[in-house]
């Protein structure tokens, strides 16, 4: 019974994550579309992505309406954005007991990263835990989803052809490689 009771126990100790990604799909050189403000964890994630030396940027504010709505603020993102990221999370909780040797915060978040390019989500992570441990995991993550070799910054050429029956599509695309 005792050993029920310390399984029982180590589960709830446990932080619970679920994360989803594609590996090899962040291009490290592309500009990275963050957010602005946030609590800690949102703050901490763009640290890092500075850190490692990825290229983030805020959007250029276009608007504010000011009638106590959230996410009032309207941004423009330019062209060369290639990825977004998407932050949500809950007020972090002072646990110095719980996360003592593990950074003090304990964190509740949402985060996703979207390749805007090819209109895909490359990564969601759902988790709770400490500060410290948190960051570990996001740089773990980060780590996998990097290209190993950046795609070539050229452009592809598409060739647009009209068919001569009707029995196909209206246009063809073709790529040349």
């Amino acid at each position: 019974m005792r050993n029920i009771w310390i399984g029982v126990l180590c589960l709830l100790l446990t932080a619970c994550n679920s994360i989803y990604l594609t590996p090899n799909s962040l291009d490290t050189n592309a500009l990275i579309y963050t957010p602005r403000g946030g609590f800690t964890i949102q703050r901490s994630i763009k640290q890092v992505m500075d850190e490692r030396g990825y290229k983030t940027h805020s959007g250029v504010l276009k608007s504010v309406k000011e009638k106590n709505r959230k996410d009032s603020d309207v941004y423009i993102l330019t062209k060369d954005i290639r990825y977004a990221v998407r932050m949500q999370e809950r007020k972090e909780i002072l646990r110095p007991l719980w996360c003592m040797f593990n950074g003090f915060w304990w964190w509740n978040f949402e985060i996703s990263i979207s390749d805007r390019k090819i209109g895909k989500e490359i990564m969601s992570w759902r988790g709770r835990g400490c500060q410290n441990s948190t960051l570990r995991k996001l740089n773990a993550i980060l780590d996998e989803l990097e290209m190993k070799t950046p795609e070539p910054q050229t452009s592809q050429k598409i060739r647009y052809t009209k068919p001569k029956t009707c029995d196909v599509p209206d246009i063809i695309i073709q790529s040349d490689n």
